[in-house]
């Protein structure tokens, strides 16, 4: 079957496309930055209600007066797929990353340019695209854009797996690796906060009364880091540490912020086992309490057979396009942890190539903006023309 004319003109797009990206990056959108989501929540309102017969709703999320963007569009086609996406950054209001440059002339550097608004604006193209084709009314679609997945995603989650329900497949437009690749897996991601409570005293007139808490969990620490070389793919980040006051009191406090990221099932459990053993003699000293806090958010993403049969039919429609696609495990956690957890089989890494993300050289590949649209809406036509059969058919 030839591949519709929409799809082919997207290489028309990428100077179009280009300018739509930029000027969403430079709307801050931070996770904590309310004002700048619900601005750029405006944008990709108006974006995506332009997709003919589209239902665009803002959806209130628990915790957060941030809203998702909800898209639907032919609820009672045959087939339904989910495409998932965010658009909150690490960059708050603050952050000297604001705007966007061009430091080579296929090359868009900015905050959020891969991770993810090139994403949404390859989701945006793909579906404008696909709309057009003959067969379109017999794929349904749901996007789901969250404000909040840079901080692990807890109001959109219940939205995310709501929709798991509805769908036989999800695609998620987080971005490819730098060399191009999709995403064939991911690990968990957690964090966890170690307070340690010990107790005051003069530090010159009864120093052996007190109880040092920074002593006591700055040991306990290097014991944590040590765990990734005990359970193969564990990764242990020990991110931010404060506590302690005036230096001639002996410290009654310490806090410890614990990034931790898992591979395979049962990670999870594996890492909390151990990491209550190691604090368990803290707990037993005379004079000294901790309190674990926090814990895993995104247990890990692992491929199933469901997906290595989309990721074929994804791989045959990017060579259409001389792509030669391919896909590779990675430490980040996405929504399409949390699709997976509920069951709904997933592609990840589907939008924009690009590069040095959450930090101020994050940039976007611009020619991959109508080259990864054109692989999206081709699967979407080849699912609605029958070719590539939904998972459970």
């Amino acid at each position: 079957m030839p591949v519709p004319p929409s799809i082919l003109d997207l290489t028309k797009r990428r100077d179009e496309l280009g300018r739509l990206l930029a000027g969403w990056c430079n709307q801050n959108s931070g996770s904590e930055n309310l004002p700048g989501l619900a601005a750029m929540l405006e944008r990709l309102h108006e974006a995506f209600a332009s997709l003919p017969g589209a239902r665009v709703e803002r959806v209130a999320l628990a915790g957060t007066t941030a809203r998702a963007l909800q898209v639907r569009v032919r609820p009672e086609a045959p087939v339904q797929v989910f495409c998932s996406g965010h658009f909150d950054t690490v960059y708050g209001p603050g952050h000297a990353f604001q705007q966007c440059d061009q430091p080579a002339p296929d090359r868009l550097r900015g905050p959020g340019t891969a991770d993810m608004k090139g994403g949404l604006v390859v989701l945006l193209a793909a579906l404008q695209a696909f709309e057009q084709t003959p067969q379109a009314a017999n794929v349904g679609y749901e996007v789901l854009l969250g404000p909040d997945e840079e901080t692990g995603s807890q109001g959109t989650a219940p939205l995310l797996a709501s929709a798991a329900r509805r769908h036989r497949l999800g695609l998620v437009f987080e971005p490819a690796r730098a060399n191009g690749d999709l995403v064939k897996s991911r690990k968990g991601t957690g964090t966890f906060t170690l307070a340690c409570h010990g107790r005051a005293a003069h530090a010159g007139r009864d120093p052996g009364a007190g109880r040092n808490a920074i002593l006591a969990l700055c040991a306990l620490l290097p014991r944590l880091d040590a765990l990734a070389a005990e359970l193969p793919g564990l990764l242990v980040n020990v991110g931010a540490i404060r506590g302690g006051g005036a230096p001639n009191i002996v410290p009654d406090f310490a806090e410890a912020a614990v990034n931790v990221r898992v591979t395979g099932a049962g990670d999870d459990t594996r890492f909390r086992r151990r990491l209550d053993e190691i604090c368990a003699p803290l707990q037993a000293r005379e004079g000294y309490r901790l309190e674990i806090g926090g814990g895993f958010n995104r247990g890990p993403k692992v491929e199933t057979p469901a997906e290595i049969a989309l990721f074929g039919d994804w791989r045959k429609c990017g060579a259409e396009f001389g792509l030669a696609l391919d896909w590779q495990h990675v430490g980040g956690g996405s929504d399409g942890n949390l699709l997976s957890a509920a069951g709904l089989p997933n592609l990840d890494g589907l939008g924009c190539v690009g590069d040095h993300l959450h930090s101020p050289e994050e940039y976007c590949v611009l020619s991959s903006l109508p080259q990864r649209a054109q692989v999206a809406a081709l699967f979407l036509h080849r699912l609605a023309a029958g070719e590539i059969p939904p998972p459970g058919s």
